[in-house]
Formats: structure tokens, C-alpha cells, sequence
């Protein structure tokens, strides 16, 4: 008889021969809660980023400062560490490097395929729509300005032009007339995670709104949190809610969408697949392996929030169930402009509400705009936890210098 994986979990001690060690490739927000149910569980964490003093550097047991683009120094802190783990959670990553020590036994969460298929849109897309037969925007990839002009041309205004490595809105900017062209292309070349290069742009399609599916992927199978709503500003998350409204097929063609693309991409996790709605029609839209921005709302929503749920899977943890407490929003706090610090006030007025909480992330400085703390509301409706978390944000007081 053969004893499923999970059977065999076991978490050794910090700092000792037998410590289960995890490596987080990202020290953002996000990785912040992540590396804390990663230590309530146990495990040794590691952060790595590229610049020091990051949320989830604050949590781990040790920390490295490199350009996790830089393959050599990437696999030269990993081999130091030897982790059991890698956890990438930004796109900013040697992904090649990636492909080649998996091969060589190291794991890669979910898998370093699926960490190398995601950070580039044009590979993702490809899947979803070309190999895998799902319903996405018309779309069309420019290597130059040229090819980008062509494209705009084709797929028409409006439409929207987005690094092929980009995130949280990086170099994302919506055409909507000839004027928009050129800074537009300007923008994509400044904004991408990996500098200029290649772009992709997608033509409008009608949907009636968009939603974040956060599928986990485990030793017991594949489960589903309610459906996330949310609100982007050039792709920048501000807003976001839980549940979606949506009817039973819309969910359940959700559900088929997510489990046919992580299921393409492997590996344990979770798994934020961002899909369009129109009626009972769900149009694929992206598809991140690890924890997402908009999923923060189940900090408060659930009783095991997308980081818990991250960190079980990967350690071989069986889902056994997921359980909703209610009508939940997320409100972004976000600061524009240049700052090396930050002073939150008013924190007693804020969280003097029932079913509500907060985070403040930690990090050291802003520069342009920065997402530097999330509120959070749980309430009888949608409606009323999205008004709950603007009156937070509202009582909410902040200098900088």
C-alpha cells in the first residue's frame, strides 16, 4: 500500500539539522504573510529581495539583498541555503535558472514552470488560449515600436498595452485615442519588470465585471475560495470584495476555467486566476501562482486567509474545508509621492469598529506610489464593508517626511 505524501508530513526544528527551510524570492507585503504562517507552522524562512529592510525580511529568520534577475547570484544564495522550499513571489526572477535547479532537485513552488510560464504574458496566453481552448481578448505581441504600431492598428482603440513582464500595473496604460499612442508605448518601455522589451495588446471585450478565483492546489485535490470582486486603477489593485456576485453556472464555468489552467501549470499552491464575466460567459484574463493582491480579503473573510491556505499546500497539508464568514471587503492604502518615512495616526479611530482589522506592511520608504497598508471589514453585505473600509481610510492619519 502506498501512503499518500501527506501522511508523511513532518516540520523539523529552526536552526537544527531537521528544519524544514523555506526561501521566499520576494519580501513584499504579500510574502510578509506568508513567511508568518510559514513560522506558525514552524518552518525556517529565508527572504530574498532586492533591496533591504522588506516587509517579510522583518519576519524571516535570516535575509539576502540581490537582483533575483542576477541567475548567478540567485543561484549562488539558493545553493548557500539549500532550502526545501522556494517560494517565488514576484516576477522579477531568473526563471531560466529556476527551470534548470528544479531539474537538479530543488522545489520550486508551485513549479518552476509554471513560476517561468506566468511572469511572461505572451507564454500564459499562449497556453489559455492556443493550447488550452479557453476565451480570452483578441489580442496581439509587439517586439518593437513598429510591430507595436501595427498591433494597435489591428486590434483597434481602445485597447490596452501591458508589458509582457510587468505586474501591480507596472508600465500598463489603456489607449483611447491616436494621442494615447505614443506615451503608451513609452510608458510599457519604462515600466516592465525586466526594462523594454516586449509588449502585448489586448483589445476591449464586454464583460459585466471581473473577478479574482483563488484556486488552491493540495495533496487532497484542488479547492476553490469564494469569488473575489475588485476595483484596479491602471491595474493597480485598490479595491477588493468577497463574494463576487455570481450566479451558480457562472461559479461553476469559473471553477472549470481555473482548474483547466493550474491544473496545466501543476504543482501545489494557491493560485489567483483572474477571469472577465459576462452573464453566464467567463473570459480568461491572467493567472498568478501564489498569493494575490486582491485575495487580502480573506484576512478577515475566511478562516484560513490565501497565505494560510499558500503555506499548508506547499508543505503537503490537505485542504479539509474552506469556511466563509461572511460579506468582506479590502481597501488599499496607497501614497503618492517620494518619502524615506511614514507615520500612521489614528489607528484607535479606525479599528474602533466591530469585524475589523488592518496590516501596515513595513516598508522603509516610498517612491512615486506605493501600496503601504490594506483595511479590512467584515459586515451583513458587500455594500456596507466596502463603506466600512472608506470610513477607515478616511479616519485614517498619515504623514510623511
Amino acid at each position: 500500500m502506498i501512503v499518500p505524501f501527506y501522511n508523511m508530513v513532518k516540520i523539523g526544528t529552526v536552526f537544527k539539522k531537521s528544519a524544514t527551510k523555506a526561501m521566499l524570492l520576494g519580501c513584499g507585503e504579500l510574502g510578509k504573510e506568508v513567511a508568518i504562517e510559514l513560522k506558525r507552522l514552524g518552518v525556517e524562512v529565508v527572504g530574498v529581495d532586492k533591496y533591504k529592510d522588506a516587509p517579510a525580511m522583518q519576519i524571516a529568520d535570516r535575509s539576502y539583498v540581490i537582483s533575483m534577475l542576477d541567475a548567478e547570484a540567485l543561484e549562488h544564495v539558493i545553493r548557500k541555503e539549500n532550502p526545501n522550499l522556494i517560494i517565488p513571489e514576484v516576477e522579477a526572477i531568473a526563471t531560466q535558472k529556476l527551470l534548470e535547479l528544479e531539474a537538479q532537485g530543488f522545489r520550486v513552488i508551485p513549479t518552476a514552470k509554471a513560476v517561468n510560464f506566468t511572469m511572461n504574458r505572451e507564454n500564459i496566453r499562449k497556453l489559455a488560449a492556443e493550447e488550452l481552448g479557453m476565451k480570452t481578448s483578441p489580442y496581439m505581441f509587439a517586439s518593437n515600436k513598429e510591430e507595436f504600431l501595427q498591433a494597435v492598428k489591428k486590434i483597434g482603440i481602445p485597447c490596452v498595452v501591458k508589458p509582457i513582464m510587468s505586474s501591480s500595473g507596472h508600465g500598463q496604460s489603456t489607449i483611447r485615442s491616436e494621442s494615447d499612442i505614443e506615451r503608451a508605448w513609452q510608458y510599457s518601455q519604462s515600466g516592465g519588470r525586466a526594462g523594454a522589451g516586449k509588449v502585448i495588446v489586448e483589445g476591449f471585450i464586454d464583460f459585466d465585471y471581473e473577478i479574482t478565483l483563488l484556486t488552491v492546489r493540495h495533496s487532497g485535490g484542488t479547492s476553490y475560495c469564494p469569488p473575489v470582486g475588485h476595483k484596479q486603477i491602471d491595474g493597480d489593485y485598490r479595491e477588493s470584495w468577497q463574494p463576487a456576485k455570481m450566479s451558480e453556472q457562472a461559479i461553476k464555468k469559473a471553477q472549470e476555467y481555473a482548474k483547466k489552467i493550474t491544473d496545466a501549470l501543476g504543482g501545489w499552491g494557491i493560485f489567483g486566476v483572474e477571469l472577465f464575466i459576462k452573464g453566464e460567459e467567463v473570459i480568461f484574463s491572467e493567472v498568478s501562482p501564489r498569493p494575490h493582491d486582491t485575495g487580502m480579503v480573506t484576512m478577515i473573510s475566511q478562516n484560513l486567509s490565501e497565505f494560510a491556505l499558500h503555506a499548508r499546500a506547499i508543505l503537503g497539508i490537505p485542504i479539509n474545508s474552506i469556511e466563509f464568514y461572511g460579506p468582506s471587503a479590502s481597501r488599499a492604502v496607497v501614497l503618492e509621492g517620494n518619502f524615506k518615512e511614514v507615520e500612521f495616526g489614528g489607528i484607535d479611530k479606525v479599528l474602533n469598529r466591530p469585524k475589523v482589522d488592518m496590516r501596515i506592511f513595513g516598508k522603509p520608504e516610498v517612491k512615486d506610489h506605493r501600496r503601504m497598508a490594506v483595511l479590512l471589514a467584515r459586515a451583513d453585505s458587500v455594500d456596507e464593508a466596502r463603506e466600512v473600509t472608506a470610513q477607515m481610510l478616511s479616519d485614517l492619519e498619515i504623514s510623511a517626511s
